[in-house]
């Protein structure tokens, strides 16, 4: 399967609306990154790898988070910077991954995506509310790798 055959334009277009919706109402940002492999990587190593490429790491509070998938191994995480980590109750991301998950489950990857998304931005939301000098920080479009 190719990356361009997991979404349809419609399905990545909402997936980038839910992001930007999100962001709304944070000073946090949030990135999705797909690629095929996680390059003999543990899934988690691979998307820290990835967060870090995709310089997350560089924002000022220090609260991205990332989903990553990995198609063709049927693998995905979800991770999110020191500043984020700090502020979430433990099993924060264990409970947003088990509702992606339950889509996923369904083929239904686009309305996992969205259904994470949404989890982190109202988590972001909480802890990084929007000020009105804050800026988008990162690109809110789907990398692909």
């Amino acid at each position: 399967m190719k990356i361009i055959e997991l979404f349809t334009k419609e399905e990545e277009s909402a997936i980038v609306a839910a992001i930007v919706a999100a962001e709304k109402h944070t000073s946090g940002e949030i990135r999705v990154h797909i690629e095929a492999s996680r390059k003999g990587k543990e899934t988690i190593d691979r998307a820290v790898e990835v967060f870090q490429e995709l310089e997350m790491h560089q924002t000022q509070a220090r609260n991205g988070v990332l989903f990553y998938l990995a198609y063709e191994d049927h693998a995905f995480s979800i991770f999110g910077d020191q500043g984020i980590n700090e502020k979430v109750p433990p099993g924060f991301w264990d409970s947003t991954r088990d509702l992606m998950q339950e889509a996923f489950r369904r083929s239904a990857f686009a309305e996992g995506l969205i259904a994470g998304i949404g989890e982190a931005g109202r988590a972001l939301k909480d802890y990084f509310p929007y000020e009105s000098n804050d800026k988008n920080e990162l690109d809110d479009s789907i990398s692909k790798g």
